[in-house]
């Protein structure tokens, strides 16, 4: 399997309010940038939707290196607790509904296809992509908002 690095954040301009989302996609010393988003959102959807984005933008089953500053996503994928929110329809531990079942059940899905490994990094510290990724995140919401 191949092995592709797949770096990601999402910014929001007030929670909730204009949100975007930046991945950035390495494979064998290639890089492919991608961003969007969403007018009225929030942070965390937007931490899930790059995920999300850089997933679906692979052809093929790989090994994939997620690096993420979202403890949220990072957490939840690597720790079980989405796959166990899903299997208690949607409802955490504490019997709380977990926020945003659409879109970690399409996530869910996803990583399914893959051989993921996660790592949190520090956001707006020393990891270049992951600062590039912020910087389209960024730029995505500031355009919505007409800046």
């Amino acid at each position: 399997m191949k092995t592709v690095t797949l770096y990601t954040d999402g910014a929001c301009s007030g929670n909730p309010g204009p949100g975007g989302w930046g991945c950035i996609l390495e494979y064998n010393g290639v890089e492919k940038e991608l961003s969007g988003g969403e007018m009225e959102t929030t942070n965390n959807r937007m931490e899930l939707t790059a995920v999300i984005e850089g997933l679906q933008a692979l052809n093929q089953s790989c090994i994939v290196e997620l690096y993420s500053d979202s403890k949220y996503v990072i957490d939840a994928l690597q720790k079980g607790w989405a796959a166990q929110w899903r299997a208690k329809g949607w409802k955490k531990a504490d019997k709380k509904p977990a926020l945003n079942p659409d879109l970690w059940e399409i996530l869910l899905e996803l990583t399914e296809k893959h051989e993921m490994r996660y790592h949190w990094v520090k956001g707006h510290a020393e990891n270049p992509k992951n600062n590039r990724c912020d910087e389209l995140a960024v730029s995505q919401w500031k355009q919505l908002k007409g800046e």
